[in-house]
């Protein structure tokens, strides 16, 4: 009798330890699913934050005039050089090489390297829509156009310092700029520089 009744405590026993330890396992995985629910919205925000301070939308987003000069045309937020605008032509007299003429806007520049034009950020088709994370991050680490390992180099004035940017602070722009409005707006390509 001993003999069956400490089997059957035993065997309680595993049956209370397994219990336990799957309320444990569904527990820690509900609180994971939770924290990362609760998460994107803070991911989201930083990206706003890391985007703000990197200054962005200063080469991204046409601009209009205000009284207190060019600021951000929040109507084509990131949507970057404004094809349908145009790009005016360089003066004649103006000699590039030592010197680099940007739009009035910002969102074109040309210099000893060609003409280049701000990217469309947003996650429209023809901005980064269709892009993938690894992408991105191989467009600010190792400065490749649309993120593609065989592309042409990103052309200046696109800051190369973006490449030291922690992996957390490149989805979170990522996940900021896939929440924005998508714009449809191609890009010019790059024009390489006349002899």
């Amino acid at each position: 009798m001993r003999i069956k009744i400490t089997f059957i405590m035993a065997a309680l026993v595993t049956i209370l330890l397994a219990c336990t330890e799957k309320k444990a396992k569904d527990t820690t995985i509900a609180s994971s699913e939770t924290e990362s629910k609760a998460d994107a919205p803070n991911k989201v925000e930083r990206g706003k934050y890391m985007v703000d301070v990197l200054g962005c939308a200063d080469c991204h987003t046409p601009k209009k005039m205000s009284e207190h000069g060019p600021v951000n045309d929040i109507e084509k937020y990131m949507m970057g050089f404004e094809t349908a605008a145009g790009l005016p032509p360089v003066p004649e007299n103006v000699l590039l090489g030592p010197w680099v003429l940007f739009k009035g806007d910002l969102t074109a520049a040309v210099g000893p390297w060609g003409t280049s034009f701000a990217g469309n950020l947003t996650p429209h088709e023809t901005g980064i829509g269709t892009w993938t994370l690894e992408q991105f991050t191989r467009a600010l680490r190792e400065a490749k156009f649309k993120g593609l390992e065989s592309s042409r180099p990103i052309m200046p004035p696109m800051p190369r310092h973006y490449a030291y940017l922690t992996d957390e602070d490149i989805e979170a722009i990522f996940s900021y700029l896939k929440s924005i409005k998508p714009i449809e707006n191609v890009v010019p390509a790059y024009i390489p520089p006349s002899s």
